[in-house]
């Protein structure tokens, strides 16, 4: 006959929940009367001596599983964001060029107005909006006409001097005939000497100063400034500095081109004189323009 084995007995649930709070009741207040050297303590410190190897061995194993997953996870974000990433780096790069561009043109209008203060103008600020330059003419357009009371003849300025003159003016824009320009011309001396000449334009976009006698003394570098003869432009405005300075035996007068203060293709902003000769006031003690900024 077969034995059957004997059913094993188990505590119920609620007299081994209260064994166990028993015991541990038991264990924390022996852990709290022992000292470092108690059974307890010298078992937990066993312990952690055969544990914490296998610590060390499984945080080894699961950081590059852990960066993996950051990994994954910084990718997913960045997929979700890259684009209002890009569109935010472009608008702040957009606003940094606007902001470089209105403290570019303030320092400009700055010099424009300085200038205006110092030599005591009447004159009318103006925005350059074209330019054309051929062999033909030079010629720049401005953003200001009759409306804003320019006139024909009216003589136009740069922050480093003279540029031009207004050739044709229309109710909101007006064209400037340039110094440099063929046809253009105007009565100028040198400044250290005070020899008078006539600056004029060429084809090929060099400034002259015309009928300096052989025996003045002309250096380059010379500044070369309005004369203010014929009443078209007021007397004392710099048109450039002497580049070069030639001559033949049988010449009669120097061959002298002038470099001028500024650029053609640097004009943005200018001023037109707006008063005639009797109006317009050049104080002696007034800043040189040359000394006033802007680029050569």
């Amino acid at each position: 006959m077969a034995l059957v084995p004997k059913k094993q007995r188990s505590l119920p649930g609620g007299v081994l929940l209260i064994v166990l709070c028993l015991l541990s009741f038991v264990l924390m207040t022996v852990w709290t009367k022992e000292g470092d050297n108690g059974v307890l303590h010298r078992t937990k410190a066993g312990i952690e001596v055969i544990v914490m190897p296998l610590q060390t061995a499984g945080s080894v194993v699961f950081t590059p599983v852990r960066a993996i997953g950051d990994m994954f996870n910084n990718n997913s974000t960045d997929a979700q964001t890259v684009d209002d990433l890009r569109k935010q780096n472009e608008e702040f790069r957009s606003q940094l060029i606007r902001m470089e561009e209105y403290k570019q043109e303030n320092e400009r209008l700055s010099l424009l107005f300085d200038l205006k203060d110092a030599y005591n103008l009447e004159a009318v600020g103006a925005r350059v909006i074209s330019s054309h330059s051929d062999s033909w003419q030079r010629i720049i357009t401005i953003n200001k006409g009759s409306a804003a009371g320019l006139e024909v003849g009216m003589p136009v300025m740069s922050a480093n001097g003279l540029i031009g003159q207004i050739d044709s003016v229309s109710p909101f824009s007006a064209q400037v005939r340039l110094i440099v320009d063929k046809d253009s011309g105007v009565s100028a001396f040198l400044q250290s000497s005070r020899v008078e000449g006539i600056v004029s334009g060429s084809v090929d976009g060099v400034l002259y100063l015309d009928f300096i006698p052989l025996n003045v003394p002309v250096q380059p570098g010379d500044t070369v400034i309005t004369s203010g003869a014929g009443g078209v432009y007021p007397k004392g405005i710099p048109i450039g500095e002497v580049a070069t300075v030639t001559h033949n035996p049988s010449d009669t007068y120097q061959t002298i081109t002038i470099q001028t203060f500024t650029r053609v293709s640097s004009y943005e902003e200018v001023l037109v004189i707006v008063g005639n000769e009797a109006e317009v006031s050049l104080q002696p003690d007034a800043t040189p323009l040359s000394d006033m900024g802007g680029q050569r």
